[in-house]
């Protein structure tokens, strides 16, 4: 049971931030449809220039997979076990879901009326 909780956890977690991204319309569902493609090569060349630094941090001896039991011990390549492809999934999308509510922020505080100009406009 104890196995599967880190990748549980990952998977929970990007579940979760699907929702947000829907719920909000900030990546894969901001555009029309059939254009969620793009969101979703985005998180892709996130998820191989990731795995590339993991490949060649490995291939140097730098990196090595850690041996818990909240892990599944499934290796997709030697020292590279599939959590870690689901955490870099999760932290490409993670990163655009961001960047969608740092956009969506800045968009909301340039409609909002700023105080200065609240000012004037009394006087």
């Amino acid at each position: 049971m104890t196995a599967i909780l880190y990748l549980a956890a990952l998977l929970v977690s990007t579940v979760c931030m699907g929702l947000l991204d829907h719920r909000f319309r900030l990546v894969l569902w901001h555009t029309p449809r059939g254009r969620a493609w793009r969101g979703a090569v985005t998180v892709l060349i996130g998820v191989v220039f990731f795995l590339i630094w993991d490949l060649a941090a490995i291939a140097f001896g730098h990196y090595g997979a850690g041996r818990t039991t909240a892990m599944t011990g499934i290796m997709v390549a030697p020292e590279l076990p599939i959590e870690e492809i689901v955490f870099i999934t999760f932290l490409s999308y993670l990163t655009l879901v961001l960047r969608g509510l740092i956009v969506r922020g800045a968009q909301w505080i340039r409609r909002t009326p700023s105080h200065e100009a609240d000012r004037e406009v009394g006087q």
